[in-house]
Parts: C-alpha cells; structure tokens; sequence
C-alpha cells in the first residue's frame, strides 16, 4: 500500500476518480498505484506530484535516483539567525495549512520584530492547522544551564517569561508545552518547510548559522521532525493543563 500516495490524496479531498480525471489516467492505474503495484512514468508523476502538491520523491520514494537527490532538500543557508530575511518568516507561516511546529527556548524576536506573527498563527488556527509550541521550561534545568554559558549573559528564563505573554491567548486555538531537553536546534516547521537555527555553545541564537530546509526525500527533514516529535512527547502542557 502506498500510504503516502493514499494520504496526500485525502489532504487534497480527491478520491480515486477525481485523482484519474485530473491526471488524465484511467481508475483502475490509480488503484494500481495505491497498491503499490505499480509506479506512474516520469511524466504521470510528475503531473501527479503537482495536482497533490507534493514531491514525486516523496510519494514514490524508490524511483527516484536517491544520488541526484543530495543536498535537495536545502534551500539556502545563512552564517546569523540575524541573516534570514524577515519576511521569509512570515511568508512560510502565512502559507501553511496543516502544521505550524515551534521548538524554542524562547524566540521572543518572532513575537518583537513581527507584529502580524501573534495574528497569523490564530489565522492559521482557525483556519484548520495544527499549531503547537514548545518552549523552555522556566522550571526546568536547562534554562539555567543555558543562562550559565560564557558570554550568553543571563537572562534566557527572562526571554521565556516575555514570549509566554504573547503566546498564552493562543491556548485556546494552539498547543502549548514546555520542554527541559537539552536544546541542539530550535526547529521552526511550516508544513514541508523548516527553518532550523543550530546552538553553539556561549553564543546566542541570533549569531549562529541558520538553514532553510524543504521536504524532498526526508533525508534532513524528517530528522528534525523526528527530534521535534520526542521533545514534544517529553514535554509538559502549560500551567499544567490539558492539550487542546
């Protein structure tokens, strides 16, 4: 069965039928290739892909070249957070549709440099996608660590305290949990798209290298969406209640 082919046609509202009018193929391929009896030729993918909106490497993994595929996935590096242009935040969360992920320790320059961020993610809410949120745990140990590094200065549960403020009306539309894991990356996902700025010991978040991935084949996306996942499961929801 391929379960991805069958799940990006549910995402897409298309059955069997509409997905064999609008690709121009008969029912009974469509049902072949949900089997996973067979693979669609380079071009019937290829016109698949774009009615599904998703990447043939994704929806048929094994027949595409995997070598051609190295270093697809990412779209751009930049040496600073600082770099990333600022309207590439805002412009990935104003297009997402089922999953906007937050993991952070605070990201309060989200909440000081976008005046529409607070709004879009109840937009978004409310317009059906997942948003969740996990941000370092005032309780926890690893703000203290993290605030006890060379050079960092102090103040990151301070930073926590001043981005829960903006985000706890979300709790309502929005998941919200705290997390006390040692924190390598802070991932911020818009659907297949992710922007992950890498931690480096006693320089702040804003200084250090940040790239811009794009869900091909999974080879770095489904990585940190793997991290993501074990930190959220690990995490506790905020003042204690219950997810959404």
């Amino acid at each position: 069965m391929n379960e991805r082919l069958r799940r990006a046609m549910l995402r897409r509202g298309l059955d069997m039928e509409s997905l064999a009018g609008a690709a121009e193929v008969s029912v009974k391929s469509v049902e072949r290739w949900i089997r996973g009896e067979v693979v669609p030729y380079p071009r019937t993918r290829y016109r698949v892909s774009a009615i599904l909106q998703e990447d043939e490497s994704y929806l048929w993994p094994n027949a595409v070249d995997k070598a051609s595929l190295t270093g697809a996935e990412l779209v751009s590096t930049w040496p600073r957070r600082q770099d990333v242009p600022k309207h590439l935040w805002t412009e990935l969360l104003r297009q997402a549709e089922r999953n906007v992920d937050y993991l952070a320790y605070a990201g309060l320059f989200l909440t000081e440099e976008h005046p529409d961020w607070i709004p879009l993610l109840r937009e978004r809410a409310a317009a059906g996608a997942r948003v969740r949120l996990l941000l370092g745990d005032p309780e926890g140990e690893q703000l203290r660590a993290r605030d006890g590094e060379k050079q960092i200065g102090g103040g990151v549960a301070g930073r926590v305290a001043a981005v829960l403020s903006y985000y706890r009306p979300l709790a309502g539309v929005a998941e919200i949990r705290l997390h006390d894991t040692p924190l390598y990356n802070s991932i911020y996902r818009f659907d297949d798209e992710a922007i992950v700025n890498s931690h480096v010991y006693g320089i702040l978040a804003a200084y250090t290298p940040t790239m811009h991935i794009r869900r091909v084949d999974g080879a770095y996306f489904g990585t940190y969406l793997e991290s993501f996942e074990r930190v959220w499961a690990s995490a506790r929801p905020l003042d204690g209640g219950e997810d959404r």
